[in-house]
């Protein structure tokens, strides 16, 4: 388990700090039901999940989100190692994005990430060409978001609505390649003296500009 993490089964027989103790009443008032964990039931539920999810099976999570997860995809590409892909992750299942995405390295910081990849699918490519084929495979637009001369503002459009979106590294952005791939370039409108902001930050404002204009209320 790597540092940061926390355990499938985290739990005390005391009320933890952060979620719910054991299921009150004896085991003989467990709820009838195969999403329920049983160890969990008996100790708590720490884990970072909203209240519904509460002594679910964590296969039994990614079940249910499976039902209810949006048409857009999210991509990173991974060259250096970014500390924001943790945190794009987390966003993206906060949003119940499709698929998370990651381009090139497959080892990256998940501590952001607060375990959110085990309730998120998650899919590898070893470079640009093969995402973008992957991309063109399933009908999906690229659409790329970086502070470039050409990018249309992404508060400006309507964003598709199923897509991919791609990110790039914190400081030098999206590679060449990745931007002469994508079949839309979008950018952040900004109000003050910095030239960037922060890629975890950046993801999640897209997100957003999506769940807002096209999520079921």
């Amino acid at each position: 388990m790597e540092q940061g993490d926390e355990s499938e089964h985290e739990h005390s027989d005391a009320a933890p700090a952060h979620g719910v103790g054991p299921w009150p009443g004896g085991r003989d008032e467990w709820p009838d039901d195969p999403r329920y964990d049983p160890e969990l039931l008996e100790h708590g539920d720490a884990r970072n999940v909203v209240d519904r999810y509460r002594y679910w099976r964590l296969e039994a999570i990614v079940a249910d989100l499976d039902t209810t997860r949006h048409p857009f995809h999210v991509a990173i590409e991974n060259w250096q190692h970014d500390m924001n892909i943790g945190s794009i992750v987390r966003t993206a299942n906060a949003f119940a994005a499709e698929t998370v995405h990651i381009i090139g390295r497959r080892r990256w910081n998940k501590r952001g990430a607060m375990v959110t990849d085990r309730y998120q699918h998650v899919m590898y490519h070893p470079d640009i060409a093969d995402f973008v084929g992957w991309a063109k495979s399933q009908d999906l637009p690229v659409v790329a978001v970086d502070n470039l001369d050409g990018s249309v503002p992404v508060d400006g459009i309507t964003l598709p609505e199923r897509c991919v979106l791609l990110f790039g590294q914190e400081g030098p952005g999206l590679s060449a390649e990745a931007l002469a791939a994508a079949d839309l370039h979008v950018e952040i409108t900004q109000y003050g003296s910095t030239r960037s902001i922060n890629a975890g930050a950046a993801a999640a404002i897209v997100m957003h500009e999506w769940v807002r204009t096209h999520a079921r209320r």
